[in-house]
């Protein structure tokens, strides 16, 4: 069968950065099948639902997708809940892969490659906040051993493909002896029974990040819980040219959806100054970790890389997205 990729524009820029994406992918895997599909604060305000039943199952059919952005308010909407949260937890994407590495030109430093694993469905993220009296709110910090388990389970996969020489595990447990406690237990001994024993390191949430910005290059694979990998795989990106060149994938039960990690970004919609390379790296890890073609992944990201050396200038301004898109295409062949 032909692949099949469920597109999923979005809020604000998403809509301006995925069709580039999707036309680098076409360019790769020329028998693709498109399924359009919405999602999002807009679709909210016209629908009444962030995610209609119709995209998850357009999801579920296709396997993979591609999630543009979101805008999510910062207060309280009755019935609304952040899109791509509503997609993470109702189709099972369980992990989010974050690799940071050194791209020509954009890169503050060289020698950098690594990936941060996070859990994608649990934790602080769990949705379980309420009002404990007047003044007073809870929220609720959910892990579970299952979660951590299928965590430990791609960390296993992707450290064996990458053939990684550092796996660190990243907690708080001293502060949070029974939720970071169970989350690393559970992590380390899937890791040390699947071989990867004299590997495996752990370091304190607050120390990891100190170290991601004053030594990223002695990482390899961290793993981590939701809240944390949230933080620190933004925090990273900044050694591989920030966030409009920061891809993510959001992976589990079989299906992936490729998601870039910038936001909606409403002061630039429609001027021309959206970077389209966060998309279309995302692409690039849906190639490798979904449909098992590293061959097509390699060559996207060497399309990438040839473009930011021989190409790239910051003054791009009003004509980012085409110059990006065509400088990639043409590289691609």
């Amino acid at each position: 069968m032909s692949p099949r990729l469920c597109v999923i524009p979005g809020d604000g820029i998403g809509q301006e950065v995925v069709p580039v994406a999707v036309a680098v992918l076409q360019r790769l895997l020329p028998d693709l099948t498109l399924v359009e599909a919405e999602a999002g604060w807009e679709c909210f305000q016209r629908h009444g639902v962030a995610v209609p039943e119709v995209t998850l199952q357009a999801m579920r059919n296709c396997g993979a997708g591609l999630f543009g952005a979101v805008s999510s308010p910062s207060h309280q909407v009755p019935g609304y809940r952040s899109a791509i949260l509503t997609l993470r937890q109702q189709l099972g994407l369980n992990v989010n892969l974050r690799p940071v590495r050194s791209w020509p030109q954009v890169s503050p430093k060289v020698g950098i490659d690594l990936l941060i694993l996070r859990e994608n469905s649990e934790g602080l993220y769990s949705g379980r906040e309420h009002w404990q009296e007047e003044g007073v709110a809870i929220a609720e910090r959910v892990i579970s051993r299952t979660a951590s388990q299928r965590l430990a389970e791609c960390a296993a996969q992707v450290a064996a493909q990458r053939q990684a020489r550092r796996i660190t595990l990243v907690h708080k447990a001293n502060v949070l002896p029974l939720t970071c406690g169970l989350f690393r237990d559970t992590c380390r001994a899937h890791l040390e029974a699947q071989g990867w024993r004299d590997v495996v390191d752990e370091r304190l949430v607050d120390v990891a990040a100190l170290q991601l910005v004053a030594q990223p290059e002695t990482f390899d694979l961290i793993v981590t819980s939701n809240l944390f990998g949230d933080i620190l795989s933004d925090l990273a990106c900044h050694w591989s040219g920030g966030l409009g060149l920061a891809p993510s994938l959001n992976w589990g039960n079989g299906l992936a959806l490729a998601e870039p990690v910038h936001g909606s970004a409403p002061d630039i919609v429609g001027s021309g100054r959206a970077n389209p390379l966060a998309a279309i790296l995302s692409i690039a890890l849906l190639l490798r970790h979904h449909w098992q073609r590293e061959d097509l992944a390699e060559r996207l990201e060497r399309a990438v890389a040839d473009f930011l050396r021989e190409e790239w200038r910051d003054d791009l301004a009003g004509d980012t997205t085409r110059v990006v898109s065509e400088g990639v295409l043409a590289r691609i062949g």
